[in-house]
């Protein structure tokens, strides 16, 4: 089947994880400059996600590490990074999947992006269905609607 539209949502979503595989690298070549650090959240069933079976147990859908103090071993590669944190003085790797990742936020500079799931986004397009990821906490109740990512800043304000 020939797609009759451009597919600017899924661009934009490799767009992002693009953005954010640019920010970890720098913070692997140079650490966090300053005051800046990360909140991000993924999803721990996406099946390339790699951590400890008591994390798992811990955090069966969803977890949101910080990237700030202390971390060790990150590494980027195109589909996702890896990473050791410190979980109550026990260092445990990580592997999470650009993909897997719901949420990016650094509080410092009050940034923040939300991946809408995609699964969904094909499932509603195989269904035949119009998609509209309309978000309650949307900046602009103007913009555009769609299957595109929302990024809004006014949660993480404070």
């Amino acid at each position: 089947m020939t797609r009759s539209r451009i597919d600017y949502g899924n661009m934009m979503h490799r767009a992002m994880q693009g953005l954010i595989a640019d920010v970890l690298c720098q913070v692997r070549d140079n650490g966090l400059p300053g005051e800046h650090h990360f909140f991000i959240t993924f999803d721990t069933r996406d099946e390339g996600v790699e951590m400890a079976d008591w994390l798992r147990d811990r955090y069966p859908e969803e977890m949101t590490i910080v990237i700030q103090h202390w971390f060790d071993n990150l590494t980027i590669d195109d589909e996702g990074f890896t990473i050791t944190l410190n979980f109550g003085n026990s260092p445990e790797p990580m592997r999470i999947p650009f993909d897997s990742l719901r949420t990016f936020v650094d509080p410092t500079v009050e940034f923040g992006l939300r991946f809408e799931t995609q699964d969904d986004d094909e499932d509603d397009e195989e269904d035949g269905e119009d998609i509209d990821d309309t978000e309650d906490d949307i900046a602009d109740e103007d913009a555009p609607k769609g299957s595109g990512e929302v990024v809004s800043l006014d949660k993480w304000r404070k």
